[in-house]
């Protein structure tokens, strides 16, 4: 036992940065995201999970891999090759998007745990949502600012291994009638007033411009070097393969239930109340430890995020234990409290940031697909054919999806 746990141990170290990218990538806007496009529509958007998987898997590995070739992270070298305001402009749309993203992550998972615990409390309120939020918040906050970035892989490790159980036992749980997910995976864009949106959201939690830039920023704190580009690829692969396997279960659990009934979801809440009475108390309870999970693996990224990414930007290694970067943490773990106490509805703002995300995203591969050609800086290691080709195929479908995106937005 002793030596599987130190192999467990070592597998996650040589791909914690993989994990990160799916504890932030997988979290309640994917859940939203995946269930929303699995119940209204099937598994015809599943093709869209793929394609956006294996462009993301291209962009982790090249994002990592300039890193590791010339020391520098995507904002820094954005400040050197094109100048400040460039760097500036990425930096703040990714900082804009996370202050979205972290009021909804929050508001979904306490919402989630209210209607859960529903039963549990003689009033039949569910437990307090403000206290949820509170709670968990702390937690994270406490955690973050006692612990090294070693400790942080190995907890969003087990969360993320906590996640992929639940959501792949509650898919298998949930299908009543396999073949009509599997007859559903016919590639279309359907019709309707939120598809462009959904499709748009889908794409944007998978293939925002924001994973690339923080891929770039945990390959270089985790110390990678030259010798380290086969173990890069691996960990790419990990990430990218869990991102496939997650989103495909949560879409499949909504499919194979709602869809096949004709119900739609509007958000995880909707999901949660309608999976009780077709799969049992059982089976929503596995689903929504997996939401939880997702929720906080993604929301531990979400507050290290600024710091990291501010960090890198002065070219600086992240340190917890500065007031300033503790400040921000817990600015971002406050920003969970403005739903419980203001009210609204998180579900829209979630499927939106992730629309809105896809926007900087076409800027920062351009940006980078111009320094991976850069022969002074890359060497041997600059961009083939076959790389410009995927930079092309990949900037092109994310300019589309952000048009789609607007058409969405604007209906």
């Amino acid at each position: 036992m002793n030596k599987r746990w130190k192999k467990f141990l070592l597998f996650v170290s040589s791909v914690g940065p993989g994990l990160f990218l799916v504890g932030y990538n997988i979290g309640t806007g994917s859940v939203t995201s995946m269930a929303s496009a699995g119940a209204e529509y099937g598994m015809t958007l599943s093709w869209a999970v793929l394609v956006s998987c294996l462009f993301t898997y291209f962009l982790i590995i090249t994002f990592g891999r300039y890193t590791i070739v010339t020391g520098k992270t995507a904002l820094q070298s954005f400040k050197d090759n094109f100048g400040k305001p460039m760097a500036l402009v990425v930096l703040w749309a990714l900082i804009l998007s996370e202050i979205v993203s972290s009021i909804g992550v929050m508001a979904v998972v306490s919402d989630v745990i209210r209607e859960w615990s529903r039963p549990l409390t003689a009033s039949g309120e569910g437990f307090n949502t403000i206290i949820v939020t509170i709670v968990l918040a702390a937690i994270i906050v406490t955690l973050l600012f006692n612990g090294r970035y070693s400790i942080i892989e190995k907890i969003l490790a087990l969360f993320v291994g906590l996640m992929g159980l639940s959501f792949v036992l509650s898919s298998f749980m949930v299908i009543e009638d396999p073949v009509t997910v599997i007859e559903g995976i016919i590639p279309k864009i359907p019709g309707g007033t939120n598809a462009g949106l959904i499709v748009a959201g889908m794409i944007g939690t998978t293939m925002g411009g924001i994973l690339y830039v923080v891929r770039s920023s945990t390959v270089k704190e985790k110390g990678w070097q030259l010798s380290d580009l086969k173990n890069e690829k691996k960990d790419a692969k990990v990430s990218a393969s869990l991102m496939f396997i997650l989103s495909i279960a949560i879409m499949a659990a909504a499919a194979g239930t709602m869809y096949v009934e004709g119900l739609k979801v509007e958000n995880v809440i909707d999901m949660v109340k309608l999976l009780e009475p077709l799969a049992g108390r059982f089976a929503v309870s596995i689903f929504v430890t997996g939401i939880v999970a997702a929720g906080v693996s993604s929301l531990f990224p979400h507050y290290m995020l600024v710091p990291l990414l501010v960090s890198d930007y002065k070219n600086e290694k992240v340190d917890f234990s500065k007031a300033f970067n503790r400040g921000i943490v817990l600015f971002y773990a406050s920003l969970g409290l403005f739903v419980p106490i203001f009210g609204g509805r998180p579900v829209f703002v979630m499927i939106m940031s992730q629309a809105l995300g896809l926007f900087v995203t076409p800027i920062v591969l351009i940006l980078m697909w111009i320094q991976v050609n850069k022969k002074d800086q890359m060497g041997e290691y600059k961009a083939t054919t076959f790389s410009n080709v995927m930079f092309a195929l990949v900037t092109a479908f994310t300019i589309g999806m952000t048009l789609v995106g607007i058409i969405g937005l604007s209906s």
